[in-house]
């Protein structure tokens, strides 16, 4: 027994002698707020709502009427117009987001980067995948099945393939030609962050030199608004103010659409090629509630942020700013406050907080991507975007949320991601400015 405590702890040390510092790289993003991570994060900053009417389909007969849409998103930039065809509109925002992740991080530049890419691994996130080519094909083939036309028109060849979870990350994969390790993540609104996580770990063990994560949405249909709308988490505020986090008078989430790719890779590597560095990850939560399929437990997002801090090495007083998953939903807000509170003590009261999806609505997976960028982007130049449409706060929300762009130093910052099912990911990021 003796001989084998010793064995377990000589595999321990060698794990921690092997653990690298892993940073981020490269960001690219398509949103609600603009269609380059540079134009979210700048009208993010100016409080800027990315909501409107839906125009994605008919929704004059239903009550949710709002949704976080991309405005002139040209897929023709990224895809050849088969490629378009043949892909879900999830898999065209991934692929863009990444193009751009891998041209901000430096990857297009020089051919000794060839190799990296041609090494990289993809981790991407997903709730939905490809839900909207799903419907159509669906109502296509059934919407007259009696009609001679339609029973002999056939489902495409590229349906499956083009809407399943993972084809985002194989299909990042062919563009740009890497190798390495390629999953989708399907973990409800927390899949982004996940992805992020798991990136993160695959980075920090040794297993890979680079990798492509975040998360990919194209939910705005009918069939997720009326799905969503119907289980009561949508808000059924028909304008730009319906995402509502924090404030006494919210009532729901507004669905949107998008994607939001990151570049990690290990820090010696990323200063030896001269990349740009946004700041390290140094912690990640991931729990089970094991609770409900739609409500949240505190005490499971509490250990996420708890257990993020701790591989962070952190205390609560260290935390800088915690950019919140604040959805906007009656509980989600409540049960989200409580966590933090419950995670963090006393020091909850005075770390500054924030909802970004108060104006890029939910883009699902592809918000806890975007937000973990949000987060690197404002410790780089000492701001706190503000969270809008919070007018009066409700009582049992009673953090110091952030309503204006705020200056401020941050050394350390946290990204909650929570998601139906009590599946709960967090990531903890350390400010690298010289």
């Amino acid at each position: 027994m003796e001989e084998q405590q010793k064995g377990f702890l000589s595999h321990a040390v060698l794990l921690y002698l092997r653990m690298k510092q892993v940073v981020v790289t490269g960001i690219g993003a398509v949103s609600p707020l603009g269609n380059t991570f540079k134009e979210a994060w700048t009208a993010a900053k100016s409080g800027l709502s990315g909501l409107g009417p839906i125009t994605k389909f008919d929704a004059s007969h239903i009550r949710w009427k709002v949704a976080g849409e991309l405005r002139k998103f040209n897929p023709g930039l990224y895809l050849s117009p088969k490629e378009i065809r043949r892909l879900d509109p999830f898999v065209h925002y991934a692929v863009a987001a990444a193009i751009m992740a891998a041209g901000d991080a430096g990857l297009f530049n020089k051919t000794e980067e060839n190799d990296l890419l041609n090494n990289a691994a993809v981790l991407l996130g997903s709730s939905r995948g490809g839900i909207g080519t799903l419907e159509q094909a669906f109502v296509m083939r059934h919407e007259n099945p009696h009609s001679i036309v339609q029973r002999k028109r056939n489902v495409s060849p590229y349906l499956m393939p083009a809407t399943t979870i993972s084809m985002a990350s194989s299909y990042i994969a062919q563009k740009l030609g890497c190798h390495g390790a390629c999953l989708g993540i399907s973990n409800a609104c927390a899949s982004g962050t996940n992805a992020v996580g798991e990136a993160f770990r695959r980075v920090k063990f040794g297993l890979e030199n680079l990798v492509f994560c975040g998360g990919a949405e194209a939910p705005v249909c009918s069939l997720c608004i009326e799905g969503y709308g119907s289980a009561g988490a949508l808000s059924e505020i028909n304008d730009a103010t319906a995402s509502r986090p924090f404030d006494r008078t919210r009532d729901g989430f507004v669905l949107s659409e998008g994607a939001c790719v990151l570049v990690l890779e290990e820090y010696g590597q990323a200063r030896r090629r001269g990349a740009r560095i946004y700041g390290e990850i140094i912690g990640y939560g991931n729990t089970s509630d094991a609770f409900h399929q739609t409500v949240p437990s505190p005490d499971g997002e509490a250990r996420a942020i708890q257990n993020a801090l701790a591989e962070a090495g952190l205390q609560p007083e260290d935390i800088g700013y915690i950019n919140a998953h604040g959805t906007a939903t009656i509980i989600g807000d409540r049960v989200e406050t409580q966590a933090l509170k419950g995670a963090l003590g006393r020091a909850a009261s005075s770390i500054p907080v924030t909802s970004l999806k108060s104006m890029t609505g939910h883009m699902l997976a592809a918000s806890g991507a975007f937000e973990a960028a949000a987060s690197l982007a404002g410790m780089n130049e000492s701001v706190i975007p503000p969270t809008i449409n919070l007018e009066e706060k409700d009582p049992e929300c009673d953090l110091d949320y952030v309503t204006e762009l705020r200056e401020t130093m941050i050394e350390y910052a946290v990204s909650n991601s929570f998601g139906f099912g009590g599946v709960n990911a967090v990531l903890v990021f350390r400010n690298l400015r010289d």
